[in-house]
């Protein structure tokens, strides 16, 4: 009886000694590095670097960061130097409140977002009370507020990184602000000023089994053209204008955007690769490795009437089908396509090379563009502004 008593002693204090090494401390670095990097999200990351020294030192150097916008908190410590800045800007900020008024308090968010010390992206904006768009973090990732959530800008969660290649940025939602049904997305590409945008839109989009046939009625025989035509109506029934307020709109959101990212891309030596999107997928901005290096070496020239990139003139191409079905049943009423890009640039393209438009989303929508750059095409400028 004692022999066996002996023995689970034996057995109760000597067979834990065999888990004493921890094998995770085992992997090497580069290994860890490989799931951080699959990881991305900052905060996270930011829960990892509490688990012990070493992850704190190796989360610096993941190559690959994602930053999730979570909300926008209210910033009471505006001051009065809006108000003037609204006189400053006359008719454009008059005209712009008549317009794009639906946009405006997204694009202050974003400029308190990236830029702590700027003001308001777009001045004349009474409508809208500042705000910033922020990061949360919760206590456990070393934040301490009253309700267990700290908030930091972009700007300050990256500076912790050292080699980030590939970075995305997410807003809780697209600038502007458009009604139920209405289909609007673009994506620009930007060097130190804009390379290209198109703009992808349609007045109603029917999902498939949900319309009836009164619905496909909707449009006479005038509206459906074969070969894209745009018919009379569509001058004056509002149709253009709506694609125009479409068009400068998004141009207006991508240029606020890409002026914003300067603090980040002048901070960050290694990026190659940079993407400003949103949760709604509305708009998308990208820039790769030569167009971050271009804009490092030669500064963008800022608009004067708000802080945003000033667009150069433009030269337009659009596409316009009153009626598109999709090959997956979805249709797309009114559909217009706008490739736009300076018309610096429009010389040493070939007017025929549509690959870069037929390319710029993702399906369903990238078929939709392919389809529509078959049918005929009208030819438009824009001044800068």
């Amino acid at each position: 009886m004692s022999s066996i008593l002996a023995d689970l002693s034996f057995r109760m204090y000597s067979e834990p000694d065999r888990f004493k090494i921890d094998h995770f401390d085992r992997l090497p670095d580069p290994l860890i590095l490989l799931v951080f990097n699959k990881v991305g999200d900052v905060k996270a990351l930011g829960r990892c670097c509490v688990v012990s020294r070493r992850f704190h030192s190796l989360v610096s150097q993941v190559d690959n960061v994602i930053v999730r916008v979570d909300c926008v908190i209210s910033d009471d410590d505006s001051n009065s130097s809006d108000s003037s800045a609204d006189k400053a800007n006359g008719a454009f900020s008059t005209l712009f409140r008549l317009v794009f008024g639906g946009i405006v308090k997204p694009l202050q968010a974003l400029g308190q977002l990236l830029g702590p010390n700027r003001t308001a992206l777009v001045s004349g904006s009474s409508s809208a009370l500042p705000s910033s768009l922020a990061v949360g973090a919760s206590q456990e990732d070393g934040g301490a507020d009253q309700g267990g959530v700290t908030h930091h800008s972009p700007t300050q969660v990256l500076k912790n990184f050292c080699e980030i290649r590939l970075l995305r940025i997410e807003l809780p939602s697209g600038e502007l602000g458009i009604e139920d049904g209405v289909l609007l997305k673009w994506r620009a590409d930007f060097g130190s000023t804009l390379d290209n945008c198109v703009i992808l839109g349609a007045s109603s989009v029917i999902q498939p089994k949900t319309g009836n046939a009164g619905d496909d009625d909707n449009y006479n025989g005038d509206d459906v053209d074969d070969n894209g035509s745009i018919p009379d109506s569509f001058y004056t029934n509002g149709g253009l204008k709506l694609r125009v307020v479409w068009t400068i709109s998004s141009l207006i959101a991508a240029s606020a955007r890409h002026y914003l990212l300067q603090p980040i891309i002048s901070e960050h030596k290694t990026l190659e690769n940079l993407v400003l999107t949103d949760a709604d997928g509305q708009g998308v901005l990208h820039m790769n490795s030569d167009q971050l290096e271009e804009l490092r070496v030669k500064p963008l020239s800022a608009s004067l009437a708000s802080k945003r990139t000033l667009v150069p003139a433009l030269n337009m191409r659009l596409w316009y089908a009153a009626h598109l079905e999709l090959p997956d049943g979805v249709v797309l009423k009114g559909a217009t396509l706008v490739a736009i890009r300076p018309t610096e640039q429009s010389p040493k393209k070939e007017p025929s090379d549509v690959s870069w438009v037929s390319t710029a989303f993702e399906e369903p929508y990238r078929t939709a563009a392919r389809m529509l750059v078959k049918r005929r095409t009208y030819c438009l400028e824009m001044n800068s502004f």
